[in-house]
């Protein structure tokens, strides 16, 4: 055999191998705005509820510089698109995420939002965050374009922080940094499944008294811990809890039920935390009157599950965050029953919209409430001047799965590619039937 042509062989293989993983890639992050962009004629909804007919949204290096009605001026070299028949959104925000530190369910060694032991407060979740993710394309493709990265697992899980849904890598999605610590308040009640008679089993927890007496010792020691001006042995754990006490970061507390909820909020206070988001809140009770005292913001778990327990409504979960938002408390919207059904975000907030709230208060749930309740309303949220250009463009409304088709998406002025794995797997099956009838 001719040893030239065999030499080249390997070359070969090494092009045809970077042909397919280039058509295997995600798309490439967003290039720097470099010229102001006018969308004109669409029907931009700010937000915060109110919406523009026949209006007109301009951003410039990465901020937006107009927002207003059609007689807006635009500057002079802008690229303008039209989008009239069209929507224009700010980012939708999904908090209690893990888009980015999972990847594949069924193979552990992609599962990265977890580490051992019940009190890791010092874990940090955005150095496990993964940007290359075939999963995040598919989130931003609905138009949810920030998305807090948190980890789980434990009493204390650790600290999120959030992210934009584009970026070579982690430093440069990071939005916030360290935002806040996650905590999984105990259960009064011990929940397992007898596969014996297929059923629950309800009972006390023997472990209740004795993780809050844990938490109790651990705050203590956290709050002590920031008295020493220079200690001589760094504790990561302490050291790590530093901003719940001065403000910089806030707690927030997964618990359902109303006496785990006033007795989580009591111990915050007890313990002279400043933050306090509660998180899940499925059955409140008591607890709405001290979370009205208390002002205490409420994230809500996505509306598309059943309650949970069987004597409960069965739409309960789906009017939940109506009864909230009655009750004057600001509340947000998640949906991480799935990691990759972050991307479902914009249809369980249409679902509340479809028992008691108003299309406008269902998209601030994911919008302006979700940002306020993060510390981020600054900078993303609303259609505000000053703001990030972080937006989205959708053919029709944005909580409605029939009408969801995103058009562009910018974050921070910057355009995002809306390609994805599912679609490339579309447009590649969808041409094999289509040569097939020929």
């Amino acid at each position: 055999m001719d040893m030239k042509k065999w030499n080249l062989i390997p070359k070969w293989i090494g092009l045809m191998a970077i042909g397919f993983s280039a058509f295997a890639q995600n798309p490439l992050p967003g290039k720097e705005q470099t010229k102001p962009i006018a969308l004109v004629g669409g029907t931009v909804c700010i937000g915060n509820g109110q919406t523009i007919p026949n209006g007109v949204v301009i951003f410039d290096q990465g901020k937006i510089t107009q927002v207003g009605a059609a007689n807006v001026a635009i500057p002079a070299g802008a690229e303008v698109i039209s989008v009239v028949g069209k929507h224009v959104y700010p980012g939708l925000i999904s908090p209690y995420a893990q888009a980015g530190l999972n990847e594949i369910g069924a193979v552990r060694t992609t599962h990265d939002f977890e580490e051992i032991g019940d009190y890791n407060p010092n874990v940090r979740a955005l150095i496990a965050y993964n940007t290359d993710s075939e999963v995040i394309p598919t989130i931003r493709g609905n138009g949810v374009l920030i998305g807090q990265t948190t980890p789980s697992g434990g009493i204390i899980a650790g600290t999120s922080s959030i992210m934009h849904y584009d970026g070579w890598n982690w430093e440069d999605a990071a939005l916030k940094v360290d935002d806040g610590i996650w905590m999984n308040w105990p259960t009064r009640q011990s929940r397992s499944f007898d596969f014996a008679t297929m059923e629950f089993k309800v009972g006390k927890n023997p472990r209740y008294e004795a993780i809050k007496m844990e938490l109790n010792q651990l705050f203590r020691d956290a709050k002590l811990y920031q008295e020493i001006p220079k200690p001589e042995v760094v504790n990561l754990k302490l050291a790590s809890m530093k901003g719940l006490f001065t403000g910089a970061q806030r707690l927030f507390i997964e618990a359902n039920e109303g006496k785990e909820i006033i007795e989580a909020i009591q111990f915050c206070e007890q313990m002279g935390v400043k933050k306090v988001v509660m998180v899940g809140v499925e059955n409140p009770g008591l607890a709405l009157e001290l979370l009205k005292e208390k002002q205490i913001p409420v994230l809500v778990s996505g509306t598309h599950r059943l309650p949970n327990k069987s004597d409960d409504d069965i739409w309960q979960p789906y009017k939940l965050p109506s009864q909230l938002v009655k009750e004057g408390l600001l509340v947000g919207l998640f949906y991480n029953a799935s990691y990759w059904r972050t991307r479902n975000l914009p249809f369980v907030a249409g679902t509340a919209a479809a028992y008691g709230l108003t299309p406008g208060q269902a998209l601030q749930l994911i919008t302006e409430n979700n940002a306020k309740i993060l510390g981020i309303d600054d900078r993303v949220g609303t259609l505000a001047v000053g703001k990030d250009a972080t937006l989205v463009v959708s053919e029709g409304d944005i909580l409605d799965m029939r009408t969801n088709k995103v058009l562009h998406a910018y974050i921070q002025g910057r355009k995002v590619e809306l390609d994805d794995k599912q679609k490339r797997l579309y447009y590649k099956f969808n041409e094999k039937i289509e040569s097939s009838k020929k």
